[in-house]
């Protein structure tokens, strides 16, 4: 064992590869005709070595093909080798396979070229795998694509790899401004701060507060704006490399919906509250206003008794209006539906605006037409003066409102502009919560009982403050004619 020399042996051992190969290993001369032809050419090409040996390699080969040959054999004799390239190859019973085929130029003892080695290989289970692998992968492909959630994921590193459609959707970016960059952009403080520690350390330590739990996590968007998301994370192992895949779901209408649950609540109870006070103090206050209407009738009218009644019923009826606006807020009536003249109701809604002696300097104009919806015309009147008396009030009892009316896709538009100074931010946040006011005499429930009628109708109000002032509200009714 110890005196095997390989140099002496290496004819046997080259022979024991080509037998053993599954290669089709064919050595030919310089005009394409085969010398030699391996066990694997046989089982490739389903010829035995004595049908081939003195045949030309034409016989396997294909038409077009052919006209290579000369090609080929030219570059051979100069020398070069002809490195893998992808080709067809015919069989003894006519079958077509695919192959990978390297041709080497042979020298003699004097290093001239004198002949050909053909090495071919059956590539067509590679292909088949291919196919496979690629067809698996556009399923795959497909999926992460359509999918309502977003999928996010990112190396050891907390690199984004991968963002999908429904990702860039979530957080307003596209995936070539992320993919390279820290996931904590996505976060926003302190995880934003956090997050590179938390994955040192869970690679470090293996104990996971995140993977494989689900929990409520917030987003950061690209403008800087926060919602709350659903985030659930896997690990796997790609080449080695530790990967990790976030599925992303968007909870903002849940928090939403809950927080809707809450005020009805909240408003049920309000209700129920309300109910005690018409029957507790609205009717014990109007018998209250007629004896004190009584007592000042007896009065002399130029004493300053009678000055003194005459505030006391006017607080009085304050007060009973305030009872009014409360029923009406924790208890508004379904709507009584019938086809309405929008911009006809709105003007004259204003008419009764300008009746009031203290309005007598605000305009208001109506512009705009669209055909008749199903609303109630009593209750919009209702919504119409809060917005109204409003922008009176912000204007300080001068200047234009314009109300224009216009249809906007599937919905009747009603936006109602006044010239005043606006909403601050801090303001405009908590105009719609009840009994929230900035006015030194009001009760906090003009904006939120119009919210309600309007939504009452189906319908959406919203507010907005260009920056250059005044104040838009928009009223959007389903536009049913």
């Amino acid at each position: 064992m110890g005196n095997f020399d390989p140099a002496k042996h290496l004819g046997r051992i080259l022979a024991s590869l080509v037998e053993i190969s599954d290669d089709a290993i064919v050595v030919t001369d310089l005009d394409a005709v085969i010398m030699t032809w391996s066990p694997g050419a046989s089982r490739l090409y389903g010829y035995a070595a004595n049908e081939m040996v003195g045949q030309s390699m034409a016989l396997l080969l294909l038409e077009e093909q052919k006209k290579l040959v000369p090609e080929h054999y030219a570059r051979l004799r100069a020398g070069q080798r002809v490195e893998h390239f992808e080709t067809r190859r015919v069989t003894k019973h006519g079958r077509v396979v695919e192959v990978s085929a390297v041709l080497t130029p042979v020298n003699d003892e004097d290093g001239a070229v004198a002949g050909v080695l053909s090495v071919t290989r059956d590539i067509r289970g590679q292909k088949r795998s291919d196919a496979a692998l690629q067809a698996s992968e556009g399923r795959w492909r497909a999926v992460v694509e359509s999918a309502v959630d977003g999928i996010v994921m990112i190396d050891a590193r907390g690199r984004i790899e991968a963002f999908n459609p429904a990702a860039e959707r979530l957080f307003g970016y596209a995936e070539r401004e992320v993919v390279g960059k820290n996931v904590s952009m996505l976060m926003p403080s302190p995880y934003h701060e956090e997050h590179d520690g938390y994955l040192a350390r869970y690679l470090r330590d293996g104990q996971p507060r995140i993977i494989g739990v689900g929990r409520e996590v917030t987003g950061r968007r690209r403008d800087g704006s926060t919602f709350p998301v659903h985030l659930a994370v896997g690990e796997m192992s790609l080449d080695g490399e530790r990967k990790f895949t976030g599925i992303l779901h968007d909870l903002s209408s849940r928090v939403r919906m809950e927080e809707q649950m809450r005020e009805q609540a909240a408003l049920a109870h309000l209700g129920e509250m309300a109910a005690v006070i018409a029957h507790e103090v609205k009717n014990p206050l109007a018998g209250i206003r007629g004896a004190i209407q009584v007592i000042g009738g007896r009065l002399p009218p130029d004493g300053p008794e009678a000055g003194i009644t005459k505030e006391i019923v006017a607080r009085i009826d304050t007060l009973s209006d305030l009872m009014k606006d409360l029923l009406l807020f924790s208890r508004p009536p379904q709507p009584s539906l019938a086809l309405v003249d929008i911009p006809q109701l709105v003007a004259a809604t204003a008419e009764l605006l300008m009746a009031d002696p203290a309005f007598g300097g605000v305009k208001v104009e109506v512009v705009g037409s669209v055909p008749r919806i199903s609303a109630d015309a009593g209750l919009l009147k209702i919504a119409f003066v809060n917005l109204l008396v409003n922008g009176a009030h912000a204007m300080q009892g001068q200047g234009t409102i314009r109300v224009a009316v216009s249809l906007a896709g599937d919905a009747c538009s009603i936006a109602f502009s006044d010239t005043g100074p606006g909403i601050s931010p801090e303001v405009l946040e908590k105009v719609f919560t009840p009994f929230f006011t900035t006015k030194s005499r009001g009760s906090g429930l003009g904006l939120p009982t119009a919210k309600r009628i309007v939504e009452a109708h189906k319908g959406h109000i919203s507010i907005e403050c260009p920056s250059g002032g005044g104040t838009t509200v928009r009223i959007r009714l389903p536009a049913v004619h």
